[in-house]
């Protein structure tokens, strides 16, 4: 079953009345949706109670959870100090994960710096390695990790890099983020062509059962000649990118993603849109 939901808290949210982020189960309900993404990009900062509590109302209302890691998390540093606190930042967020019964956790590729690419991967993929075997040592088998597709060309994170950061680990899922991917080659995604290359390569690459059920986040991205620059709403009709075409491929290929819109402050509006989308093709 394909999961539509938000990445955070739209403003719609609180225009409702609701106050904390454990209501957001009941509100993407009542609404229609059924995935919610609670970021820690800031920091995990819930507390324990609290977080059983969003657990509970998730699975009262049949929400599935997943869980955006902190931005400054450093796959790649020069130093190994950093890459391994990074390591303990993901561990962080895999205990909220654990207690909010959260299955995925997405994570930032890094940035390439100064370094070749060919270095910085070789430094986010040993520290992946770490992450996965702590994973383990911990007890957080059963939720996966997800690279995400970056949009700032500098930045670690194309279509190819992240599903050979997924190679790392058999538990990882690509998390593929295709306005990160549309502005980091200036409006790229336009026919479903351009869709189907990238939903292959993941399948050529890691197989067609992660391909299934990757990770997806959905926004329009204002772009520059360094790609992304800012969320946009579905309201803009100049950068994209369109989700129909996507909708086509992931009822073609009998895909079951769970889908995240990232909107700017529109996320449920426009994650019920994609849904809707999708529901009329079927």
């Amino acid at each position: 079953m394909v999961k539509f939901g938000t990445g955070g808290n739209p403003e719609a949210f609180s225009e409702a009345g609701y106050k904390s982020s454990v209501d957001m189960p009941e509100y993407l309900d009542s609404i229609g949706l059924n995935a919610y993404e609670y970021e820690c990009t800031k920091g995990v900062k819930m507390k324990k109670e609290t977080a059983v509590k969003l657990g509970e109302n998730a699975e009262k209302y049949g929400i599935t959870l997943s869980v955006h890691s902190q931005y400054y998390i450093s796959l790649s540093g020069k130093e190994e100090e950093k890459r391994l606190k990074s390591v303990d930042y993901i561990m962080e967020c895999m205990e909220l994960s654990k207690i909010i019964g959260a299955k995925r956790v997405v994570v930032h590729s890094g940035s390439a710096g100064k370094m070749h690419r060919e270095t910085a991967m070789e430094l986010a993929k040993d520290t992946l390695l770490k992450t996965s075997l702590k994973v383990k040592e911990l007890g957080y088998s059963g939720i996966s990790i997800c690279p995400e597709t970056m949009g700032k060309i500098n930045q670690l994170g194309t279509v190819e890099e992240v599903i050979e950061l997924c190679r790392v680990d058999d538990s990882f899922l690509p998390a593929i983020d295709f306005g990160h991917v549309n502005s980091r080659y200036g409006g790229c995604l336009k026919t479903v062509s351009d869709y189907e290359e990238i939903l292959d390569k993941i399948e050529n690459g890691l197989g067609f059962d992660r391909l299934k059920n990757m990770h997806v986040h959905f926004s329009k991205i204002e772009y520059s000649v360094g790609g992304e620059v800012k969320h946009l709403t579905f309201e803009d009709d100049k950068f994209g990118p369109e989700f129909e075409p996507l909708a086509e491929l992931i009822l073609r290929k009998n895909l079951t993603p769970v889908i995240i819109c990232e909107s700017a402050g529109t996320q449920g509006i426009d994650a019920l849109y994609m849904k809707k989308c999708y529901e009329n093709l079927k």
